[in-house]
């Protein structure tokens, strides 16, 4: 037979209970208003007496990022994972640390695990080609970026960064695309107008890459790579006045205008 709560106890208890759950709200609404040190404040107090509660050491784990204190964030994320093992936002937590302090290959190892374990994540998959990206890995990178697509086609950053993946593998249909995507949504990044201008290069596109290497050197006159293809591809469309710039580039030092010197020749 149960025994019966009496009402004080009850009363206590209610109120004991709600306090809690005020704890964890008021914390989420600090760290929201990027009051880091508050929400810790509010969230150590509340994880005293819910050690377990993953959702809390997120959110101080998020905390301690935003203000800076990686070893911190990581602990909590470790003890998230102590918890429950599949908490993939937990260890995309990790590789993202380690990857903004560009440990690319622990990077790599944890947020593979992620993936696997949620493939569906938007953020996950993302990181994860950026991650292979930088360790090289350019098919598999590609691979994780059409993914992500799959999941969230709005995001420019995807197109920039599958745009490298596809450059690097040489697939320059693929990247010319990527660009092409990136720059409609962003039109003033002139990395990606430069890389598209290259990819069009490439494919014998030659008066779409010479407005593009034109609309980045409008930008930084002396962006002596631009220079050097856009002297190319005026040569190469019969305007001798290309060679003027591919010697303009490699007097400033373009490896890329210094080989094709014989094109003028």
């Amino acid at each position: 037979m149960l025994r019966k709560i009496s009402k004080p106890t009850f009363i206590l208890l209610f109120f004991w209970i709600t306090s809690c759950a005020s704890d964890l709200f008021q914390a989420e609404d600090l760290f929201y208003q990027k009051q880091y040190e508050a929400a810790i404040s509010e969230l150590n107090k509340y994880l005293f007496l819910h050690v377990t509660d993953v959702k809390a050491l997120h959110l101080r784990a998020r905390s301690y990022e935003e203000l800076g204190k990686m070893d911190e964030a990581i602990e909590d994320y470790e003890k998230i994972l102590s918890i429950d093992g599949n908490y993939a936002q937990a260890m995309a937590g990790i590789g993202k640390i380690y990857f903004n302090e560009k440990e690319f290959e622990k990077a790599e190892l944890i947020l593979l695990r992620a993936a696997k374990t949620d493939p569906e994540d938007y953020e996950i998959l993302f990181l994860t080609g950026r991650a292979l990206l930088q360790n090289q890995d350019y098919k598999l990178a590609n691979n994780f970026f059409e993914r992500a697509k799959e999941i969230n086609d709005d995001d420019p950053e995807i197109y920039f960064y599958q745009g490298m993946a596809r450059a690097y593998i040489g697939d320059a249909y693929g990247c010319a695309g990527s660009f092409n995507m990136y720059v409609s949504k962003q039109p003033d990044n002139m990395v990606a107008v430069y890389n598209r201008g290259f990819a069009y290069m490439h494919l014998g596109y030659l008066e779409w890459a010479l407005e593009d290497f034109d609309n980045v050197l409008k930008k930084n006159p002396t962006h002596m790579e631009a220079l050097a293809k856009k002297g190319i591809c005026m040569a190469k469309l019969g305007d001798t006045d290309g060679c003027n710039y591919i010697q303009r580039a490699a007097n400033m030092g373009s490896d890329y205008a210094q080989s094709n010197l014989d094109i003028c020749s």
